[in-house]
């Protein structure tokens, strides 16, 4: 049975009670319903705790199932108790981590409309984050990238989604900027994130409800990665 994944329909929600369906072999506990974030698209998946009653069970991270990837799997850090199958239990993100991540996430989007080249890679962090760029010529400068992606913050856009086919998709190619990471696509439906009158395309990431709340950001770094590669690194100040 796939995991309901809350964090689709909102990602603010913080904690959810959530049946535990199975451990695996190596600890992993899958439930029927989760608030955490499983690790994709340059995000890394969300950590936190499951509590089992009085017990807390502290997650490390949140990945796929190899097997299935309907299925999401909370991996607990080392030495942690067991959860036992058919518990009820209270999935509990660690907020701060995830609301960074979120915010850098959203401000990537951005930077890409900053530089509408294709995006070779990306990878999201904690207040930091970065895209890499199909760029034949440089000549990036750090100080007016920031003020071009801070006037896109600023706007206070709204951030929101909607969903379209797989054929949909396949008929409008434009819409997806990444090169090296190709959207979710096999269920029939896909996601895009849209931030109103900025930016539209394929993501399944989680993100802020508004520009506005990623605050202040700044290009920290351009570095050149090959002939015709550069990687745009940012940071919330």
């Amino acid at each position: 049975m796939p995991t309901d994944l809350l964090f689709r329909a909102d990602a603010y929600e913080r904690e959810c009670s959530a049946t535990v369906l199975d451990v695996n072999e190596r600890g992993g506990i899958v439930l029927d319903r989760t608030v955490f974030y499983a690790q994709g698209g340059g995000q890394p998946g969300d950590k936190g705790v499951i509590e089992v009653g009085a017990q807390p069970i502290v997650i490390a991270t949140t990945v796929y199932d190899q097997a299935d990837k309907g299925i999401v799997v909370h991996v607990p850090a080392e030495g942690q108790a067991q959860a036992a199958a058919g518990s009820t239990v209270t999935a509990k993100l660690d907020w701060g981590t995830r609301f960074a991540r979120m915010r850098i996430h959203t401000a990537l989007h951005l930077l890409s409309c900053v530089l509408a080249y294709p995006v070779t890679g990306g990878a999201i962090g904690e207040g930091e984050g970065r895209l890499d760029f199909d760029i034949p010529d440089a000549g990036l400068d750090k100080e007016e990238l920031t003020a071009k992606l801070q006037a896109l913050v600023d706007r206070d856009a709204k951030v929101g989604q909607r969903w379209i086919t797989d054929e949909e998709l396949a008929g409008n190619p434009g819409l997806v900027k990444t090169m090296s990471v190709k959207p979710p696509m096999g269920s029939g439906k896909v996601r895009l994130v849209e931030i109103e009158g900025i930016d539209l395309q394929p993501c399944g990431g989680t993100h802020v409800a508004r520009t506005s709340e990623i605050g202040k950001v700044r290009v920290t770094a351009i570095e050149k990665k090959g002939k015709q590669n550069r990687r745009v690194r940012i940071g919330l100040v």
